[in-house]
């Protein structure tokens, strides 16, 4: 009898991209439902029947049970496959900065893509959203510069020596605007460690399905 498989809904390069990353180091069969909330109400109306706030990523569990919430996701995945060891366990001494990182990467950075991705949701005017667009680039610089100066020194990934869903995590939101090259200047300490996830040889297939390293996918943007 096949395994029964997650349901990820979510576009390429979305936040359901560390979720995918995360379910093929796990090895769990999932089906895919591309959605781009972001293109217009015909994709968030996809939406409906899973997810009320109309957003990705969603997960649907084998059980029918729906979870969102990237953040949530990825924790749940990490302590629901311990032997897959991407996240540290309850009791870990690692444990209290794992949860507190992951909450500051969906509150206050992820949380800013709402309004970058239609700044209109808050500006009445084409001068108001450029500097919604401006200031929220410099909050979310801000943002990254402070977990940055927080992270230990000598540990191949974030929290440690082995790669898990806070690695994931940082290594999809570092490449959304103001990308990756801003990210380098703000963040020289988490740089090295997501160049390394971009290189992890078991997440190679997984990004150029979701998420590939397409010509300048570095540079600037606004």
């Amino acid at each position: 009898m096949a395994t029964p498989a997650f349901t990820l809904y979510g576009a390429p390069g979305s936040g359901a991209t560390p979720v995918y990353a995360a379910l093929s180091l796990i090895g769990a069969p999932v089906k895919l439902v591309d959605v781009a909330p972001w293109e217009g109400d015909s994709e968030r109306e996809k939406l409906d029947p899973v997810n009320p706030m109309r957003q990705v990523p969603v997960l649907v569990l084998p059980s029918g049970e729906v979870m969102t919430e990237s953040a949530a996701i990825l924790i749940w995945l990490a302590d629901r496959y311990p032997e897959a060891g991407l996240a540290p366990g309850p009791g870990d001494p690692a444990r209290a900065q794992f949860l507190r990182w992951m909450a500051f990467v969906s509150g206050a950075i992820y949380a800013m893509y709402w309004v970058r991705d239609d700044p209109s949701r808050l500006a009445d005017s084409p001068e108001a959203e450029a500097v919604v667009a401006d200031r929220s680039a410099e909050r979310i610089a801000q943002c990254w510069r402070i977990m940055d100066a927080q992270m230990p020194r000598g540990t191949r990934y974030l929290l440690g020596d082995r790669l898990g869903v806070l690695d994931l995590y940082v290594t999809v939101v570092s490449r959304w605007q103001p990308r990756r090259l801003r990210f380098y200047r703000e963040a020289p300490r988490m740089a090295e460690v997501v160049r390394r996830v971009d290189a992890e040889p078991r997440l190679v297939q997984s990004w150029e399905a979701r998420y590939p390293f397409s010509a300048g996918w570095e540079t600037d943007g606004p």
